[in-house]
């Protein structure tokens, strides 16, 4: 059971009115609401849902989806910022609410989209950059980078209800990528905000490919936006702005041949070569350990 009082922000945000969960069901804090899960039955599909989409490329991969007649349901880290959301992108769906620093929370927004209903796509988006000056501990003692890019997106994937598609974004950096994955979350190693940008950029098409491997049912790729100018990349950064979100779009919903591939890596809908160690079966099944451990989340059989 979730409570405004909870550690973890348990609440959905619909329109104008914040819906907490409370035994499996969105209550929602006017008469005659129903059952979300009966409502959405009829919403037309598909449906996907979106991390770190508050801003920048999540939000605008959102908003592409939304004006092609797609449901999508976004993500905030907190209650303030999902009701600015729902204000900017009124045709959201919801906007589910937690902090993915916190591995508590990150469970929790895996109960929130879980309670909503099934969903065709998942885009794992959210993402702290490289410019971190020292080495920043979440609550619970990780290196808040690890935290984000890395072990959120493997809670959210164990969790969340299987969807038809995955999508994981990365990074050019993840080449630069430590392989090893050896001192994930920097306790021994001296703080490099850059390399430990790349690792987790290089966890995250580790994590994608062993998905596909592991769920041969699901399409799960992962993809480079390449340095565009959004609150991560900086205003001069010289990339395709528009490119980078519209291949999010693209692996999600897209029936075209090309993106109904899986255990790929794409640069703006093309396939592109990821680092070699990403296909190396023994570091995918190293980094789900090492994952399942820190967390005390197992990923599930298909």
């Amino acid at each position: 059971m979730y409570s405004r009082s909870s550690l973890a922000w348990a609440g959905i945000f619909f329109g104008q009115e914040i819906h907490w969960v409370d035994g499996g069901r969105p209550m929602a804090q006017h008469a005659g609401a129903q059952d979300f899960r009966c409502i959405l039955c009829d919403e037309i599909m598909p449906r996907i849902f979106i991390t770190g989409s508050s801003d920048g490329l999540g939000r605008m991969a959102g908003e592409l989806l939304i004006s092609q007649g797609h449901s999508v349901v976004l993500h905030a880290r907190k209650e303030q910022r999902a009701q600015q959301t729902q204000r900017s992108v009124p045709k959201a769906e919801a906007v589910v609410i937690g902090d993915l620093t916190s591995i508590a929370q990150t469970r929790e927004v895996a109960a929130q989209v879980n309670v909503l209903g099934e969903f065709d796509a998942v885009i794992h988006n959210a993402a702290v950059g490289y410019r971190e000056p020292r080495r920043l501990l979440t609550e619970d003692g990780l290196s808040h980078v690890f935290a984000v890019n890395t072990l959120a997106p493997y809670i959210l994937t164990a969790l969340i209800r299987t969807p038809k598609r995955l999508i994981y974004l990365s990074s050019g950096l993840h080449r630069n990528g430590d392989p090893s994955l050896e001192d994930l979350t920097w306790e021994r190693r001296a703080w490099h905000g850059q390399q430990a940008y790349s690792d987790t950029k290089l966890h995250d098409v580790l994590l994608a490919f062993a998905i596909a491997r592991r769920w041969p049912d699901v399409l799960s790729n992962a993809l480079e936006p390449g340095w565009v100018a959004t609150k991560m990349g900086g205003p001069s950064a010289p990339d395709d702005l528009k490119a980078g979100y519209e291949t999010q779009a693209w692996l999600a919903v897209s029936n075209d041949k090309a993106a109904k591939v899986t255990g790929q890596y794409f640069y703006h809908q093309k396939l592109r070569n990821p680092n070699p160690a990403a296909r190396d079966v023994e570091h995918q099944e190293k980094l789900l350990d090492a994952c399942r451990q820190v967390s005390g989340v197992e990923l599930p059989e298909n």
